[in-house]
């Protein structure tokens, strides 16, 4: 019951959609009605707003951060062990993904992906920042880097821990975040795909 409750927890703080919280707070548009139509921080930098992309990001990777870290912490004194925090690592990724106060329409996840891996562990997180950063920076693509970024993950998890039931949440999200990736796949096969900065049209 404590795993479940955890896990409906985790769901419920994913399900914070910060890129439509702060483009309201901010008199901006919808995200979900201009650019890719994407609830993320990509899309929001569309809009011209610095301020309110940085925002959603960090909005966006602190509560996939916060519902992992909180787990951690005070999981074991309720008998959530490694299994439930893989649950809650999940839990609140699929809240982003398909979050219950917004319709269930949410962003793609990548930076509460992000967050994830920072609790689950910094240098995970940060290995798997370092990877989309150069991606993006070589290539101009957020969907390009969150993609390779995505399938490293998994890889940097084994080098640092093996293999555990944690892997197992780290590598369903990777698959998630390829899912979600869909369309910008075909549009950077199409070279359609918008490049990171570029304005609302």
């Amino acid at each position: 019951m404590n795993t479940f409750l955890f896990v409906v927890a985790a769901y419920l703080i994913g399900s914070i959609s910060f890129a439509v919280v702060v483009s309201r707070f901010s008199g901006l548009a919808d995200p979900r009605t201009y650019g890719s139509k994407n609830p993320g921080a990509t899309n929001v930098l569309r809009s011209g707003n610095k301020k309110a992309a940085i925002a959603t990001l960090l909005g966006d990777c602190a509560k996939g951060w916060l519902a992992v870290w909180l787990t951690a912490k005070f999981g074991p004194q309720y008998s959530v062990g490694d299994t439930g925090l893989a649950l809650v690592a999940v839990a609140v990724f699929l809240g982003h993904l398909w979050p219950v106060f917004f319709k269930f329409a949410g962003g793609k996840g990548v930076a509460t992906a992000l967050g994830v891996l920072l609790g689950l562990n910094p240098w995970l997180g940060v290995a798997t920042l370092a990877t989309w950063l150069i991606i993006a920076y070589a290539f101009r693509y957020s969907s390009l880097a969150a993609l390779i970024a995505s399938l490293f993950a998994p890889f940097y998890y084994v080098l640092l821990f093996g293999i555990d039931v944690l892997l197992l949440a780290v590598a369903v999200m990777s698959c998630l975040l390829l899912y979600r990736h869909s369309g910008n796949i075909g549009n950077l096969l199409a070279g359609k795909e918008s490049r990171i900065g570029s304005k609302k049209k």
